[in-house]
């Protein structure tokens, strides 16, 4: 059996919220507690790698365990992002063109062993194990992309979430008007929903000054989380349909 979840409109809402807690979340360790970003990405990766192993371990889909992946894998992504953007030096640019060639590379060495980078395939250890390394990296590139593009274009944080949620549409109008590959234009939205999500989250917890809403990181994650969960338990899923 899969173990990850159909894709339905239920999976991108709680998506687009578990990548604005990543932001919320990863910036109110690095930052609200004061233990950088390294330090952060520590833990969060700590985090990631438990959850990675206990989703991989069980025997079937678990709502959950998959989603509290999800989220572990965007607060890795926020920190590891910001810690290479900015702590190392390589800036917004060089950080999403490394990270974006990571991602490519992942997917690349994950079809040549499979021979399929489609999710209804995620249903053996081998094909998890790409599956989430990809997610990282799509996760982490995300958080690029988002901060590259409210802070080095100038287009702040709303402006940014605008320009995200105007490609998805472009996404959603190509999945229901053409035939390109569904496997293509999904990773392609799963991408795209992390730079929104990530405009969002630092729309709500910076200051006012600099163009956000000056909400607690705490308090903006807690809410989010209950959404989350609340989201998991109204909506039921269930997991992909194998292809074969």
């Amino acid at each position: 059996m899969s173990k990850v979840p159909e894709v339905t409109l239920t999976f991108w809402i709680i998506k687009v919220a578990a990548t604005t807690l990543g932001e919320t979340a990863g910036d109110a360790v690095s930052m609200s507690m004061n233990l950088g970003y390294l330090v952060g990405t520590g833990i969060f990766a700590a985090l990631f790698v438990g959850a990675v192993m206990l989703q991989i371990s069980a025997k079937r889909f678990h709502p959950a365990l998959y989603w509290a992946t999800i989220i572990a894998s965007t607060t890795v992504g926020t920190t590891l992002a910001d810690f290479t953007d900015r702590s190392l030096g390589v800036g917004y640019a060089g950080g999403a063109t490394l990270l974006f060639t990571l991602l490519l590379l992942s997917l690349f060495a994950w079809y040549r062993t499979l021979g399929s980078i489609s999710v209804e395939t995620v249903s053996t250890p081998k094909a998890e194990l790409f599956y989430w390394v990809t997610i990282m990296f799509s996760q982490t590139l995300g958080t690029a992309l988002g901060d590259w593009t409210a802070d080095n274009a100038g287009l702040g944080y709303a402006g940014a979430a605008m320009i995200f949620v105007a490609l998805l549409g472009v996404v959603v109008a190509l999945y229901l008007g053409t035939r390109i590959s569904r496997t293509l234009l999904f990773w392609a939205a799963f991408v795209l929903t992390r730079p929104l999500g990530a405009a969002v989250g630092d729309f709500l917890d910076k200051p006012v000054s600099a163009g956000g809403l000056a909400l607690s990181r705490y308090l903006a994650s807690g809410v989010l989380l209950l959404f989350i969960a609340a989201c998991i338990l109204v909506f039921p899923q269930q997991a992909a349909q194998e292809s074969h």
